[in-house]
């Protein structure tokens, strides 16, 4: 394996490693990296808070670039749940996004799923679907145990 390879699947250890840096990389607007951390397959998706599936990597990319052409995404993961079994990671996250408005600083939830799998390049992402949240339900999530979902 080259090296370079071998360094990037040795930073993707783990699907805890991408989901760092994938929130590293939209507070910093670096869409490169997020790019990195995607899955090769053609299949991979994302649904934006109230947005449409977005289906592919150029898809994904450009869905991410036009996001970044207003700046970089001032979100950072408050909760995270995880279930992980053989080569697959299911992550429910609350994001909080923290935005800067002519009215002052608010606060924007987001309730997110990120889907993992593990590859021969080290862990991948393959899905990231974020649905608008409040800060209802972010209270919830604070005090309430993991329950079964649907």
């Amino acid at each position: 394996m080259p090296q370079a390879k071998a360094r990037a699947a040795a930073l993707l250890a783990s699907a805890d490693d991408v989901e760092a840096q994938f929130y590293e990389a939209l507070a910093s607007g670096d869409i490169e990296r997020l790019m990195a951390l995607w899955s090769e397959d053609d299949e991979i998706a994302c649904v934006h808070p109230g947005g449409p599936r977005v289906v592919g990597h150029a898809a994904v990319r450009a869905s991410f670039a036009a996001i970044f052409d207003n700046g970089a995404i001032p979100v950072r993961p408050q909760q995270v749940q995880r279930v992980e079994s053989g080569g697959a990671a299911v992550h429910h996250v609350l994001e909080r996004v923290d935005i800067s408005r002519a009215e002052g600083p608010q606060t924007a939830w987001v309730i997110a799923t990120n889907v993992f799998f593990k590859t021969a390049l080290g862990w991948r992402l393959v899905l990231h679907h974020g649905s608008p949240g409040s800060m209802r339900e972010a209270r919830e999530l604070a005090v309430e145990a993991p329950s079964t979902l649907h």
